[in-house]
């Protein structure tokens, strides 16, 4: 099996949200990793119901903390890419290793403070056009990063 990115929702809080990244991972062959707390238990209905009879499939890791995490996994700088609305750096930018984490927050209030200024220069964010919306849904934001991720490498 040939190495992918890896989508790491740090706390994430709405199951059918997770659930519907959760099937993402499954079509491409990704790892989907979780940071307590989450708003919801791994066995919710709706998070089953959002990954279907797919989230048996899910390779699923879980830490208890980012800094439990980044212990484990040591990732190098280069490897992690972080994303918020208001990140300086535009997703289509940085080249992807195949061993790409690709990193969300919460979707009520995104990546702690704290994770966002050890990692200030691994901050991106999706380009939107209308200056009426503010944000995209996690799930999609999470599918349009994993496909750009993966981009020529499919």
């Amino acid at each position: 099996m040939a190495t992918r990115p890896a989508i790491v929702l740090v706390h994430p809080e709405i199951p059918h949200n997770t659930g519907a990244i959760g099937r993402t991972c499954v079509a491409l062959d990704m790892e989907l990793v979780l940071v307590r707390p989450y708003g919801f238990t791994l066995n919710d209905k709706h998070l089953q119901r959002a990954g279907l009879d797919y989230w048996q499939h899910v390779r699923l890791s879980e830490y208890a903390s980012w800094e439990a995490l980044l212990e484990h996994r040591r990732p190098r700088d280069e490897q992690l890419f972080l994303f918020e609305e208001d990140a300086p750096q535009s997703f289509y930018e940085p080249d992807y290793p195949d061993d790409a984490l690709l990193v969300f927050g919460s979707e009520t209030t995104g990546l702690p403070p704290a994770i966002r200024v050890r990692h200030q220069d691994r901050q991106f964010h999706l380009p939107m056009r209308s200056v009426h919306v503010r944000s995209l849904n996690l799930a999609n934001t999470a599918t349009a990063v994993a496909y750009q991720a993966l981009r020529g490498k499919l």
